[in-house]
């Protein structure tokens, strides 16, 4: 923006702790904050519409960390676990025919017994009224764009994202500065790949020493299905086919109440063919005979998509710098082989909250916590994420067929004997390094979608109820855009217009000359764009606050 001295300066407001992102992790600190000392003020910023708003997840979720938090939370009225696992399937897939892998073969790790099926949007609903009664402030539509840090370097708060920026980089009519929140400790909960936690982590070298994180795409559907299709509490994880033996990846069938079932589908974005296409694979997986016969008869209700992490153990950066730490998905919790990471985010969350509220009574402000960051690896978070440390590379390593099983011969001995033949193994290149170029693959032909069980993407997008302001800077930062041309769409044939499960980039012809559009109306916050680019060309900052998808339920 020109002109920076004009700026009228920013309002300030001071907690003791600001809490950036309502996620899982986010409220469960909020919450644990209050509960140990009641006097301390907590805000939490939401970039989404209001909490929930941007939460998407399958969910199967393991209650150990709601149960900590929360003891007595099933004897209440109104609480989002209505339907429990009944039933676990694992199916591996074949293009014509699938094989039920026998439960008594899987490490008892991914037995789902005791789990819910869930709207982790929900779940985060939930939660926030249970803050709020706390005293906690929430301010949805509000996004962390700026971090501030005091003459020492130390974090020492942030600032929300300016408002009625126009196009041109300009303050509009309808202008308004961002507010800077200042606290005694900020705690970053903004989910995979937030673009404050990928500015910290840059800044404090938090990486160093961990193995490169590694990213999933996640991209689901929820349906509302005929009665007769319909079975509550069933779970069903696949893995094969439409993916072949060498790209990870999965589907998740989930069977929740009045008649809905979520269905996802979740590639690893270490894939290497640039001409892969997620959505397309995603669709092309609700045709296989053993899938499609849920979905006869029954109306899609809800799309969306989000990155998820899948580094684990190794990849976890150091979770605590000057002034706070990284929680819950900032720092990369998820336990791959279960597809689950919100029990974790909640223990994070009340893990970096007693050791926050303990530093503040001792006296301590702006400092690093670094006891959160010492004491991780010991907790239940560090216990579930080392037992299957293994899996992710192995998977990448061997591919579908061998490495899935001597990842679930790794979760046996480190079950039965607490250690592992492969000690911590690496993974390698990032998920960006991964793509090789255009001229050693070829084109995949994706079939044309039926509107019935199969869909393009913008009728998907529409249904996720995103929106932004488009007189407003592209939020989609190119940061050299005659290198994407030459790089992206001259080497790697423009994987941006197909890994995007939002439709947001497109190479079209102009003039006779090939142009990049970016659709940012369209943007999903998935932040997919911002992991896979073949050049890191691409960064992903938040557009005004409240903007984006609006999840109902997901």
């Amino acid at each position: 923006m020109s002109g920076e001295t004009e700026l009228p300066e920013r309002e300030s407001m001071e907690f003791d702790v600001v809490i950036v992102g309502a996620g899982p992790a986010g409220l469960s600190a909020a919450i644990r904050l209050k509960q140990v000392n009641p006097e301390l003020s907590v805000v939490v910023l939401e970039k989404g519409a209001e909490v929930g708003a941007h939460i998407l997840s399958g969910a199967v979720v393991d209650p150990i960390g709601i149960d900590a938090l929360l003891p007595g939370w099933r004897e209440e009225e109104g609480h989002p676990f209505k339907t429990e696992v009944k039933a676990d399937h694992f199916l591996l897939l074949g293009p014509a025919g699938s094989l039920r892998l026998p439960n008594i073969l899987m490490p008892p790790l991914m037995n789902n017994h005791g789990n819910y099926i869930v709207s982790l949007g929900n779940v985060c609903r939930w939660l926030a009224t249970k803050a709020e009664e706390l005293g906690v402030e929430i301010y949805p539509g509000f996004a962390a764009a700026e971090v501030l840090y005091n003459e020492a370097g130390a974090v020492i708060g942030v600032a929300t994202g300016d408002m009625g920026i126009e196009k041109n980089g300009e303050p509009g009519p309808n202008y308004a500065r961002g507010m800077a929140l200042l606290g005694k400790y900020v705690l970053i909960s903004e989910g995979v790949r937030g673009s404050i936690a990928k500015q910290l982590i840059a800044k404090f070298d938090l990486s160093k020493d961990r193995e490169p994180q590694k990213f999933g795409i996640g991209i689901k559907e929820l349906w509302e299905v005929k009665p007769e299709n319909h079975k509550q509490g069933l779970v069903q994880h696949s893995f094969g086919w439409p993916l072949g033996m060498k790209t990870g990846g999965g589907s998740f069938l989930y069977h929740l109440e009045d008649n809905l079932v979520a269905v996802g589908f979740v590639v690893h974005l270490n894939y290497k063919n640039p001409y892969l296409f997620p959505f397309e694979e995603f669709q092309r997986f609700k045709t296989h005979p053993a899938i499609r016969g849920t979905f006869e008869g029954g109306k899609r209700i809800s799309y969306g998509a989000r990155a998820i992490t899948e580094g684990g153990w190794q990849s976890v950066p150091k979770l605590s710098f000057p002034g706070g730490a990284l929680i819950g998905c900032s720092a990369g919790f998820v336990n791959v082989p279960r597809i689950k990471g919100s029990h974790n985010a909640v223990l994070s969350g009340m893990l970096a909250a007693d050791k926050v509220a303990a530093a503040i009574a001792a006296g301590r402000a702006n400092d690093e916590p670094v006891e959160i960051e010492n004491e991780w690896r010991d907790t239940a978070i560090g216990k579930d994420l080392k037992r299957v440390r293994n899996v992710k590379p192995l998977w990448s390593k061997f591919g579908t067929a061998i490495g899935v099983g001597l990842g679930g011969l790794d979760m046996w001995t480190n079950q039965l004997f607490g250690f592992s033949f492969f000690g911590t193994l690496k993974h390698g290149k990032t998920d960006a390094a991964s793509l090789e170029p255009a001229s050693q693959h070829k084109p995949i032909d994706y079939p044309k979608p039926d509107g019935v069980l199969t869909f393009d993407r913008l009728s998907s997008v529409f249904l996720s109820n995103t929106n932004h302001e488009e007189d407003q800077p592209v939020h989609l930062k190119v940061k050299d855009m005659a290198l994407q041309k030459a790089s992206e769409l001259g080497v790697y044939a423009g994987p941006s217009s197909r890994y995007c499960p939002a439709g947001v980039y497109e190479w079209v012809e102009k003039d006779g000359e090939q142009t990049y559009v970016i659709n940012a109306q369209n943007c999903v916050h998935c932040k997919t764009c911002d992991i896979k680019d073949p050049n890191q060309n691409i960064n992903w900052v938040p557009p005004q606050g409240g903007e984006g998808p609006v999840y109902p339920n997901m």
